[in-house]
């Protein structure tokens, strides 16, 4: 099964996305459903994908249950909830109850946007994860450079618990990478609980001027900390054509893990994905 580890759906006209007001995101500001991606994994050969949470609300988790429940090729949900809810393990336990809550398989929140960079660490988050982990959901990491300090900690703090990294911690791909970067990404890579994204590097380089050979690098490097059995490919859609189409950025995706290996390519898209969120 090949497996598209990072996609979402949304719809400005139902629900605020405050991440989206920004002028130039003007292109995606608009409804994304099944209905839009479904030809585009035919065409691109990917048999399921893993719906990410877009918004920090209850409510979007629940309803993208729904969505799973009815659309076969939603394997997996990665939703949100309220890390910092002194009753979230009551929250999580309602949300198991839903329909197609067999497919919830992590949680997520916009860590970068915390004004705080080690948000992570507060006392009362530490217990929320300490609730995911006991409902056997792994936490995926949104984290830049900046968080990246507050997520190997925590990784370190969780030993037995599952982490997936989104987007490889968004490296500054347009300003040629940094120390701070490589070294966070090895780092965290180390702690051997943690799963890392080939997703969204298109849009962290120049939208109109990026190629497979730019974010080479990038996935070189997170591929040698990580290693073969985890590196997860997801293409960001729609996000992702902020600088390119569903094809573009899956042809240059695989391109970079094709110079690491076929069995590289062959994991990133489907086993891995399977491996870190337990997919049925």
């Amino acid at each position: 099964m090949i497996v598209d580890g990072h996609q979402h759906f949304w719809d400005p006209a139902r629900a605020d996305y405050p991440w989206m007001d920004a002028p130039e995101l003007t292109p995606i500001r608009r409804a994304f459903s099944p209905a839009d991606l479904a030809p585009l994994l035919k065409a691109n050969g990917i048999d399921a994908s893993i719906l990410v949470q877009c918004r920090s609300a209850l409510a979007e988790t629940e309803e993208f249950l729904q969505i799973a429940h009815a659309t076969p090729t939603v394997i997996g949900v990665v939703g949100w909830a309220d890390l910092t809810d002194a009753a979230l393990g009551e929250r999580l336990d309602r949300l198991r109850a839903l329909p197609g809550s067999d497919k919830l398989v992590g949680i997520r929140h916009q860590v970068h946007d915390e004004a705080d960079p080690e948000w992570l660490l507060r006392e009362d988050v530490q217990r929320g994860l300490t609730a995911v982990f006991a409902h056997d959901l792994a936490y995926d990491f949104l984290v830049r450079t900046r968080e990246l300090p507050a997520a190997i900690a925590t990784a370190q703090a969780f030993p037995q618990a599952r982490f997936v990294l989104d987007h490889a911690a968004k490296p500054p791909i347009a300003d040629g990478g940094s120390t701070e970067w490589f070294d966070g990404i090895a780092a965290l890579a180390a702690c051997g609980n943690a799963w890392c994204k080939i997703s969204g590097l298109a849009t962290e380089a120049v939208w109109n001027d990026w190629d497979a050979e730019r974010l080479f690098p990038f996935v070189a490097h997170a591929a040698k900390c990580f290693g073969e059995d985890r590196l997860i490919f997801g293409s960001d859609w729609p996000v992702c054509l902020l600088a390119g189409s569903y094809s573009e950025i899956k042809g240059a995706l695989e391109a970079c893990l094709l110079k690491l290996g076929p069995q590289v390519r062959e994991k990133a898209f489907g086993v891995n994905a399977k491996a870190a969120y337990r997919l049925a």
